[in-house]
């Protein structure tokens, strides 16, 4: 096998023509044999191999500098940089991460994870270059999905005063994760459908070329102009109008022609984007009929794609997604925003029922908001459906343009608390701690399915800013006997007894059960509340419970520092109770990636730390 041959970074350049060709073909099938044994994020990885190729041929690792926009496509790199052994824990906890990482090799010159950040690393980094007078050469690599995010035109503003040589590869396969969409995206569908400008471009060249002793010389102005052939027939031109040159497009499976345009690029002092176009999936059938669903999937059988363990129960995502599809039904006020995530966050059917009131944005947290705001304004009920990791993007715009002005937005925030193998740019354990810094914000958590319908439709009755966090995963459907009417503040007794009491929120709720059964056996009468709301706090309920209880027991799914925990410890302070507190959260730190069981177990929120802690203080 020619994949056996690369042990470490550049031993790529050491093979054949030939032999390049068999290490594509090989890296495409060991990545789906060992995805569909581990999961993880496929059809990005499919689509970039003889990309990924051509810029290990061109550059000299780990002098020079690769940055890879989101990362989830970098498994190649890994493979090149002599990681191919990894695979088998990929994304397991202690095993290597989906996404680059600084501390895992010298080659992965940045951490990534989030979307349109790698025009700014890199912009970053060529500066220090400068500064420095160091040698290596700085490419970004960025999606035509994360150059819808502000953040990446922001950067490319900054990039166009750069004098010295800084290299963007626009990896341009028409998706995010769901399919892209806006003005950019129909910019881009340009290129990919100017078959004249190609035709003409090929044509013209060929025949320059043809030209004894001037030909090549009328190339080579062409080229260098910049009101060349392409601008002629695409005006306006984009990328060069902002200053940066542009090269391309250029087939993604063309590794010879990515390797020439790369050539090329090196030369040029100040930035260059060369536009390549590849293609979700490639290589494998289930992945390119479906991409987003192979954006991230769990393991599958591979000669139909299918996943090897169906899901059978219905899991939080899903319960919002029906949920959505009746309010859309019951008033036509109800509209929902998605920042590139349809498929992710359960937007698809009320896509599909109600297109005129749904909005895809592309990756664009901080314009989703605002968007919403502007709905919100106009007497409408917008919903704005995100994962608790990408919400954090838009802290400003939740604050000043929501939340100022009391503005009736809805934050459905799935992936909330652990989600597993993304790892440290994916847990979405802050949301509490950041948005109930924020005044006039409610923030509810619901402990099961049913619980979580009730909420989503007491948000958008509401009438203020209000977040609903879910995690991600297989929906609760246990203590389905409790469902009393939801009433702000309010949290809802679940057993009401004496000495300890667990005020769980959320996720927690189901956990909280599980310690609960375990105190009890060891001889401890035991209370359990349903916290329902993580602000405004429950004050009438807080009273109550010092009464009769020596401990209360704080339990979320959210960092301590800012949590649900700190805050009614804070009320206690204030109420001078002496009330023995124990917060039950995650330590102040990044958690990295892993089985959300083995996770929750490291950071100390699984049933038997919490028991073994209560039992410790009781004694």
């Amino acid at each position: 096998m020619v994949l056996e041959k690369i042990k470490k970074e550049n031993d790529i350049k050491k093979l054949s023509e030939e032999e390049l060709k068999i290490l594509a073909s090989e890296i495409r099938e060991f990545l789906i044999e060992k995805i569909s044994v581990t999961g993880g994020h496929l059809a990005s990885n499919l689509g970039v191999i003889e990309l990924t190729m051509a810029l290990h041929l061109s550059m000299d690792f780990p002098k020079d500098k690769l940055i890879w926009d989101v990362g989830h496509q970098s498994y190649t790199h890994k493979i090149l940089t002599g990681r191919k052994e990894g695979f088998d824990e990929l994304r397991k906890y202690g095993g290597m991460s989906g996404f680059p990482k600084r501390k895992e090799s010298d080659c992965d010159c940045f951490d990534t994870g989030h979307s349109s950040t790698s025009i700014s690393a890199g912009l970053g980094l060529a500066s220090a270059r400068e500064i420095t007078g160091e040698d290596y050469k700085v490419v970004s690599v960025i999606g035509d999905g994360a150059l819808t995010g502000g953040m990446a035109f922001e950067a490319l503003n900054n990039a166009a005063r750069l004098k010295t040589n800084f290299i963007i590869v626009l990896n341009d396969n028409n998706m995010s994760i769901s399919e892209n969409v806006g003005g950019l995206s129909t910019y881009l569908s340009g290129f990919r459908t100017a078959d004249a400008y190609l035709d003409l471009k090929t044509g013209v060249m060929n025949s320059l070329n043809k030209i004894p002793v001037y030909g090549d010389k009328m190339v080579e102005r062409i080229r260098r102009t910049k009101s060349g052939i392409k601008q002629l027939l695409i005006p306006g031109m984009l990328f060069e109008d902002m200053g940066i040159i542009y090269l391309g497009p250029v087939d993604g499976g063309d590794m010879k022609g990515i390797m020439k345009l790369m050539r090329e690029a090196s030369n040029i002092d100040g930035p260059v984007m060369i536009h390549v176009l590849t293609h979700k999936g490639a290589g494998y059938e289930p992945a390119e009929r479906h991409p987003a669903r192979f954006h991230g999937t769990e393991p599958f059988e591979i000669e139909t794609g299918l996943p090897k363990t169906p899901r059978v129960k219905a899991n939080y995502t899903d319960i919002f997604s029906t949920v959505m599809r009746k309010l859309g039904d019951r008033d036509e006020k109800v509209v929902a925003i998605t920042a590139a995530m349809t498929d992710g966050t359960g937007l698809k059917r009320f896509h599909n029922m109600f297109p005129e009131r749904f909005f895809d944005v592309g990756i664009a947290e901080e314009h989703a908001v605002t968007f919403a705001a502007g709905l919100a304004a106009a007497g409408l009920k917008p919903i704005f459906a995100v994962y608790s990791s990408f919400l954090q993007r838009a802290y400003d715009q939740i604050l000043h343009d929501v939340c100022i002005q009391n503005l009736p937005v809805v934050f459905a925030i799935d992936r909330a608390g652990l989600v597993g193998s993304d790892g440290e740019t994916h847990q979405g354990i802050f949301d509490l701690s950041y948005l109930s810094s924020i005044p006039n914000m409610t923030i509810m958590a619901p402990k099961n399915k049913w619980e979580l319908s009730d909420m989503i439709k007491y948000a958008v009755s509401f009438g203020g800013p209000i977040a609903v966090r879910y995690p991600r995963g297989e929906a609760y459907d246990g203590l389905k006997e409790f469902r009393s009417p939801i009433s702000l503040g309010k949290s809802e007794w679940i057993y009401r007894e004496s000495g300890i009491v667990l005020f769980a929120l959320g996720s927690m709720v189901k956990v909280a059960e599980q310690v609960r059964e375990a105190v009890k056996k060891a001889g401890y009468s035991c209370s359990l509340i349903n916290a329902r709301f993580a602000k405004p706090l429950d004050e009438e309920t807080l009273r109550q419970v010092v009464k009769n209880h020596k401990l209360i027991v704080t339990m979320e799914e959210n960092v301590k520092n800012g949590g649900f925990g700190e805050h009614i410890t804070s009320f206690y302070n204030e109420c001078g109770s002496k009330i023995q507190i124990w917060n039950v959260a995650i330590p102040d730190e990044y958690v990295e990636h892993g089985n959300v069981a083995i996770l929750c177990k490291e950071v100390g929120i699984d049933s038997e730390s919490i028991t073994a802690g209560i039992l410790e203080r009781m004694r």
